[in-house]
């Protein structure tokens, strides 16, 4: 991930020039010093085209690589949100199993209590069902025990 620009090329490279202190010289070479330049240059120019293009060549080799492990590193986290969601899924389906089968208990508890209490009512309720017929048979004989005391009280006028 580490860029360098240290291997790119300057943008202000120039050739040095030859000093010649004798202008007659000067005039003579200039024929031949020309056609070396020219021949120098061209493969200066060769030379700092192939650097610059195996330059840019390792820039884009260096930014494919790049590329590559963000999309690896992509598919990681994409494996590790999957992998997320199924065990939340499965705690969640266990959590809800666990919930539904207290539930469940507490609805037998319930029920039993229910049952228990009913069964009582039950008790209750058959208790005061036979008590209302005792008192009704006690009203019964106490109306008849009424009846025979007033009709003995009758005669003796």
């Amino acid at each position: 991930m580490d860029f360098s620009f240290e291997d790119l090329p300057s943008a202000s490279q120039s050739t040095p020039k030859k000093d010649r202190g004798d202008s007659q010289t000067a005039t003579e070479d200039v024929d031949g010093d020309s056609s070396r330049e020219k021949s120098s240059n061209m493969s200066m120019n060769e030379s700092q085209e192939l650097h610059n293009s195996s330059s840019i060549d390792d820039i884009s080799r260096r930014v494919q690589e790049l590329v590559e492990n963000i999309n690896r590193s992509r598919s990681r986290d994409q494996e590790e949100m999957d992998g997320f969601q199924e065990k939340l899924v499965e705690k969640v389906t266990e959590m809800c199993q666990q919930m539904k089968g207290h539930m469940y208990t507490v609805y037998e508890e319930n029920s039993d209590e229910m049952q228990v209490k009913l069964q009582e009512l039950s008790q209750v309720l058959d208790s005061c069902t036979k008590l209302n017929h005792e008192l009704l048979e006690a009203s019964r004989a106490l109306a008849c025990l009424r009846e025979g005391l007033t009709v003995s009280e009758a005669p003796e006028q």
